[in-house]
């Protein structure tokens, strides 16, 4: 006997990019900048929508600028063998915000999402697919990260410029640097947003606000190439790693 259409895990990906970017200096939001002649939003969805665990990709696009967003995204093509939806929607004043627009634009009958930040462009599709797989097999929360590379110190903290007195050392085994997407069962995310819309206290990222539900989080192997480009220096970056690519993979 067939199985019923429900019986297929569906996985969409939201990808928040209303905010400014103003670590990168003045001008068009972070995702609108070029790398490469692209806009970063554009690689950050076709980094999405190569993997075929996932069959829509929500852009969450500033409160102001969501035609703006759609009108980019039409005009760039889909990558070659992509299968998903691209929607766009306007998003809030905190990412936070836009991350429960995203959400709440999913329609019925998606069990996983992929949260991914526009500002992590060249995430490679196996690192996608990795964490959708996780959350297909059964974990309610799944991030990417990588282990840390430099000791680091806990601090006091005092005025800008002021020396800050250590107060502890973690133990470096232990750490890990989180990256995106982070995939998780939907009904968990959305029960994290809606506590933090109740409380009023927020997270430095989605994972963080599902720990607080009390809920596992697991992390898979993160890649040096899905790095967030916060700073001019991380623009350079990314485009040693786009011509690299162009030289090996004809990406």
């Amino acid at each position: 006997m067939a199985r019923s259409s429900r019986s297929v895990h569906r996985t969409a990906a939201v990808i928040p990019a209303a905010g400014r970017g103003l670590r990168l200096g003045p001008g068009a939001p972070k995702a609108l900048r070029a790398l490469s002649g692209t806009p970063m939003l554009v690689h950050a969805v076709r980094a999405m929508a190569r993997s075929r665990a996932v069959s829509l990709v929500v852009v969450v696009a500033p409160p102001d600028g969501a035609d703006e967003v759609r009108l980019l995204l039409e005009e760039h093509a889909a990558p070659a063998g992509a299968a998903a939806d691209i929607v766009v929607v306007p998003g809030g004043e905190t990412r936070q915000d836009s991350v429960r627009l995203g959400l709440a634009a999913l329609p019925d009958g998606f069990d996983s999402v992929l949260v991914h930040d526009a500002a992590r462009p060249l995430v490679p599709v196996e690192t996608v697919d990795a964490v959708a797989a996780a959350v297909r097999a059964g974990a309610p929360a799944v991030v990417p990260a990588l282990p840390v590379a430099d000791t680091v110190k806990e601090v006091e903290i005092r005025g800008a410029g002021e020396p800050e007195p250590v107060t502890g050392t973690p133990e470096r085994s232990r750490l890990r640097a989180v990256q995106t997407p982070q995939g998780f069962e939907v009904k968990v995310l959305a029960a994290a947003h809606a506590q933090v819309l109740r409380e009023g206290d927020g997270a430095t990222d989605d994972a963080g606000m599902v720990e607080r539900l009390g809920i596992e989080v697991v992390v898979v192997p993160g890649h040096d190439e899905a790095f967030k480009v916060t700073r001019p220096l991380d623009l350079v970056l990314a485009e040693a790693v786009l011509a690299r690519r162009r030289t090996t993979d004809g990406f």
